[in-house]
């Protein structure tokens, strides 16, 4: 394709990483974020598995994504008596490179933003969107400080509550409720003495529970429980101690780890309700995509939200570097990553729901040569994708 100027709206991870993709690949790009800094939702922690550290070094952003957060290198699982079930090494874990990564999802986008800095891509940040107008040759965009912007293409990069998707599709293609709430905490001095490196999964008769100690002594932990979503228009909970209670209830039923992990916790705990995407949603219009969560969130269960992200931008930036024309591209960049991000929105929902149990083998080693040869040739950066075997899901 020849020359073409790219703005990405949205900072986060998906956004940050299609710059990195798209500037690797020779276009123009910059990135508009609506947050005044990079360090949003400090609170929550997320994990990279072995197919997003692919991507990220297909990026050429290993090094630094890898100074900061902790490895870990097995998935131990325990039944609600506290008994352990199994535990086995995690994804790619012979490979430094490609090993399972703990991070708090502020310090990404931290990270990532700098290695955008660093590259000479410009990132603006506290400019919000509240239009778009597309037409044959570009794509301008209205920011509420009254300035504009206008690029051969827009990707939409701004998340679960994406502005891009209400403006482009219209405010009834909205991620719906896949009737968990996901509670997200870091407690000091926890009673674990699993060591780090490892991640424990809980199957609670109440609650589905992971913790993983980090080499400062923290402990990062989750949980998901099931019930009504929180309400639209406020809180459901007043304090930290509100939420915290309402977790003890239900994970003292159980004699594991759990409970004890979360008593001791202070007043870092945050909740969310879980979502996801309808199945054959629009992904883009005109010369306008949809990427990472915008386009394709999916229920936390399955833990690879952040991983499909960065895969797709790997394959957007390749996808637009190979074809002739952005039509071509986006329907190429489709053709790759609908059938693979639809099977996780389907069995991470369907995990949430109570209505599908993974496998002994997949509960305890998602990432472990999870990569198949079509995805790896998919992210192989010196691979074009006219060279590679019809993708699979």
């Amino acid at each position: 394709m020849a020359a073409t100027s790219v703005m990405v709206v949205g900072g986060g991870i998906a956004g940050t990483a299609a710059a990195l993709g798209l500037d690797k690949a020779g276009f123009g790009v910059t990135v508009f974020e609506s947050h005044p800094d990079a360090a949003e939702d400090l609170g929550a922690f997320l994990t990279l598995a072995s197919n997003g550290m692919r991507a990220l070094a297909q990026l050429d952003a290993t090094d630094a994504v890898t100074a900061i957060g902790f490895p870990l290198t097995s998935l131990r699982l325990l039944d609600s008596r506290g008994a352990e079930l199994t535990q086995a090494p995690l994804g790619e874990a012979d490979d430094p490179a490609l090993r399972f990564r703990c991070l708090r999802r502020g310090e990404l986008n931290s990270a990532l933003q700098a290695e955008a800095a660093r590259r000479g891509i410009c990132v603006h940040h506290g400019t919000r969107l509240v239009s778009v107008a597309g037409g044959p040759d570009g794509v301008t965009a209205h920011f509420s400080d009254g300035g504009t912007a206008t690029a051969d293409l827009l990707v939409g990069a701004d998340g679960l509550n994406s502005t891009v998707r209400r403006l482009v599709l219209g405010s009834a293609v909205q991620p719906r409720y896949a009737g968990q709430r996901v509670f997200y905490g870091y407690t000091d001095g926890a009673p674990v003495t699993d060591g780090t490196g490892v991640i424990t999964m809980v199957r609670g008769s109440e609650a589905a529970f992971g913790y993983a100690p980090s080499p400062t002594g923290q402990t990062y932990w989750f949980a998901r429980i099931a019930g009504d979503p929180l309400p639209a228009d406020g809180p459901a909970y007043r304090t930290a101690t509100d939420r915290r209670d309402e977790l003890l209830r239900l994970l003292r039923k159980d004699p594991t780890p759990a409970g004890d992990i979360v008593a001791a916790c202070a007043d870092r705990i945050m909740v969310t309700n879980v979502t996801e995407m309808p199945l054959g949603t629009a992904w883009h219009a005109g010369r306008i995509l949809l990427v990472g969560d915008a386009a394709h969130v999916a229920s936390p269960a399955t833990g690879q939200g952040a991983s499909m992200a960065l895969e797709d931008a790997v394959v957007l930036a390749k996808s637009l570097r190979d074809a002739p024309d952005p039509h071509t591209a986006f329907a190429m960049y489709e053709q790759y990553r609908r059938p693979r991000v639809e099977h996780n929105i389907t069995v991470s929902g369907g995990i949430s729901r109570g209505t599908h149990t993974p496998s002994r083998t997949a509960a305890t080693n998602p990432g472990a040569r999870s990569e198949d040869d079509a995805l790896i040739s998919q992210l192989a950066w010196d691979v074009p994708l006219s060279a590679v075997a019809e993708a699979t899901g």
